[in-house]
């Protein structure tokens, strides 16, 4: 009985040898491309050289006043931060969490030709007005890959968008109350926030389509009434990557985001459109 009881032990234990074996033969051949499909933890940092359109209306409290185009009153941005951060947690190869970070900061100043409305304010034509825009995305979403192959991966998402539209204009102006009443009101600095909440569903692919290439593509979308807001968003992103080591690589995509918001709060009543589109610079890590 001992040595029948010995006997199934040690043909357990190589079995697990054999096993644990093969994982890591499997592991070793597993390629840098396909590490980034398979490996627990992905992120990326980059940097983007793009172009923005970012057009906003803030009504008066007796006025619903124009759309304004921030780049063409303004003019280009005198000081620009634009980054962007993924990150993707294999919870199981099926089931993943990810999250997006993106920072879009900008200011600009410029001798304006004509009144500019924000508000209950109006900057006058003539006078030199600073106006900052700060455009931050935070995003958290739960992935099912559905389709899954040692190099290919096809997952769809569904997630929340937070997104925080914060607006300064500075700069000599008058002030209208609310019975339509002008008077002036000197060298005034008027800031505004539109906190955005809405979830969001995608679709995202990625293919090693070479021992060191990686390819990504992922779209995101939703439109929705809910409470006070009433917007939609699209952000649609392509990349390729080179994975010049079973850990880390450098890449280069493409990104265009587009977010429309109607907003009727205390803090904010009026509208804003932001879009950014061109190309992203990273670096990704994977283990």
């Amino acid at each position: 009985m001992r040595e029948s009881t010995s006997w199934g032990a040690g043909r357990a234990a190589a079995g697990a040898l054999l096993c644990a074996g093969a994982m890591g033969s499997a592991h070793a051949q597993m390629s840098p491309a396909q590490a980034v499909l398979n490996n627990t933890f992905v992120g990326s940092l980059g940097g983007f050289i793009v172009t923005t359109d970012t057009t906003a209306r803030l009504n008066g409290s007796s006025s619903t006043n124009p759309d304004i185009d921030f780049d063409q009153t303004f003019g280009n941005a005198n000081d620009s931060t634009r980054v962007r951060a993924d990150a993707l947690w294999r919870i199981t190869p099926t089931h993943h969490l990810r999250f997006l970070y993106f920072d879009n900061r900008t200011t600009r100043s410029r001798t304006i030709d004509r009144n500019v409305q924000w508000g209950d304010y109006t900057f006058q034509a003539g006078g030199l007005v600073e106006a900052e825009t700060k455009f931050r995305i935070y995003e958290l979403a739960y992935e099912y890959a559905f389709l899954r192959q040692p190099d290919f991966e096809l997952s769809g998402t569904f997630g929340v968008h937070y997104m925080d539209l914060k607006t300064r204009l500075s700069g000599n102006a008058t002030i209208t109350n609310g019975q339509g009443v002008v008077s002036a009101a000197g060298s005034v600095t008027k800031e505004n926030s539109v906190p955005l909440p809405l979830p969001v569903i995608g679709i995202r692919a990625g293919w090693a389509v070479a021992p060191q290439w990686y390819l990504e593509g992922q779209g995101q979308f939703f439109k929705a009434n809910i409470g006070d807001y009433d917007g939609r968003v699209t952000d649609l992103r392509a990349s390729a990557t080179w994975m010049f080591s079973p850990g880390f690589g450098v890449g280069l995509g493409y990104n265009r985001f587009t977010t429309k918001v109607d907003v009727e709060k205390t803090a904010f009543n009026g509208a804003a459109r932001l879009s950014y589109s061109g190309l992203q610079l990273f670096v990704t890590g994977t283990f």
